[in-house]
């Protein structure tokens, strides 16, 4: 039994209405989930699926939250505060030893530095905690020679390239996040959720594979050996996934990686503000940086995840839209992209955890409708 679809599209969007709810309403047990997208600055899709999720819902977003944090690192290197080709080690000096010295910044964000955790991992209290990440990292021997081969560094990137972001501006990436992006345009999205909101905020929701989700994964790439380590499985207990968004501790802290809070709007809002006009502001970013950050910076195999030519800077590709396409997904089924050519800035969250992790199925068809009434 499905359940009922609520929001609005505007004029022209109706297809993307209609394949969120051919989606909704035929799963055995509700999403939870929420689309928004912002065409050229203006909101035309807004809606949302679930027994107990509405537009307004709040809740963990995983690794979406590496678009904000390395929104922040494109604004800085936009700036000049950054430099791209500096040697992390210019900015914070005890990242040295094993050639992690060597490193340049653009490396580090497009997960070249082998750093994907240490031998004895992180406890959830720890993983919530980036400047620890950051100081038990620095000096680690890394998984692979830095700058050699990439690999998706799943819960520590954020603090690495935060613990840059504090060293060159005295305040740290949430800080200079909440100041320069969230604040500003009035995205409902957090690194760290403000105690006033927590009435809004509902769990991620665990799922139990379906016969066909299981039948996918064994049917599907092995896993390369390094995932346990990076996704901090390889400890006892293994990190709980969905426990991790839920955890007070990540709600409040928001590390960097994946412990951001928000809503399909305030995702759409984030990837709209990127590349254009955005709450009477100008876009975040120039043409020349969207460009430099959506530029395929990984070819070839991940170390960590089953992938191919993952990364630009920071940013997932997205091959399903385009090459100035730039965004990332979210482990619960989640994704948010803005693409420059058609001026689409996508949010997709669900609070029903998607078995077994990464940008759910239905992103598929939800983007290719999308994209086809932003070309019509």
């Amino acid at each position: 039994m499905g359940v009922q679809v609520d929001g609005t599209v505007a004029a022209g969007w109706e297809g993307v209405r209609e394949e969120f709810t051919d989606f909704a309403t035929t799963q055995a047990v509700p999403p939870e989930a929420q689309l928004a997208v912002r065409h050229r600055g203006r909101l035309v899709v807004d809606l949302w699926a679930g027994e107990d999720t509405d537009g307004d819902t709040l809740s963990g977003v995983y690794s979406i939250t590496k678009g904000a944090a390395h929104l922040v690192v494109a604004l800085l290197v936009q700036e000049g505060v950054l430099d791209l080709e500096r040697p992390v080690s210019a900015y914070w000096p005890e990242f040295t030893g094993y050639g992690n010295e060597r490193l340049t910044l653009r490396q580090l964000i497009s997960h070249q530095s082998g750093l994907i955790n240490t031998p004895e991992g992180f406890t959830l209290g720890e993983v919530a905690d980036d400047a620890l990440i950051a100081a038990r990292l620095a000096g680690q021997k890394p998984y692979w020679e830095p700058g050699t081969a990439y690999g998706y560094h799943a819960f520590v990137i954020g603090a690495l390239t935060g613990e840059v972001v504090r060293r060159a501006t005295g305040k740290s990436l949430q800080e200079v996040y909440e100041e320069r992006i969230r604040a500003p345009y009035g995205l409902d999205l957090y690194l760290g959720l403000p105690a006033e909101l927590e009435p809004r905020w509902k769990p991620v929701l665990p799922q139990v594979p379906t016969a066909e989700g299981l039948a996918a994964l064994v049917a599907g790439p092995v896993p390369p050996k390094l995932m346990e380590t990076a996704f901090n499985w390889h400890i006892k207990p293994a990190m709980d996934l969905v426990g991790f968004a839920n955890d007070p501790g990540v709600k409040s802290r928001g590390p960097a990686s994946a412990g951001g809070t928000g809503t399909a709007r305030g995702v759409a809002g984030l990837f709209a503000a990127a590349i254009g006009e955005q709450a009477g502001r100008p876009a975040l970013l120039t043409p020349a940086t969207a460009a430099e950050f959506a530029k395929l910076h990984t070819p070839g195999d991940d170390l960590v995840t089953p992938d191919k030519d993952h990364f630009g800077l920071g940013f997932e590709q997205q091959p399903a839209v385009g090459p100035q396409a730039f965004g990332h997904c979210g482990a619960s089924g989640g994704l948010g992209f803005a693409d420059p050519v058609t001026g689409v800035a996508y949010g997709y969250t669900r609070r029903r955890f998607n078995f077994p992790g990464g940008a759910a199925a239905e992103n598929g068809p939800l983007t290719a409708a999308v994209l086809k009434a932003a070309r019509g």
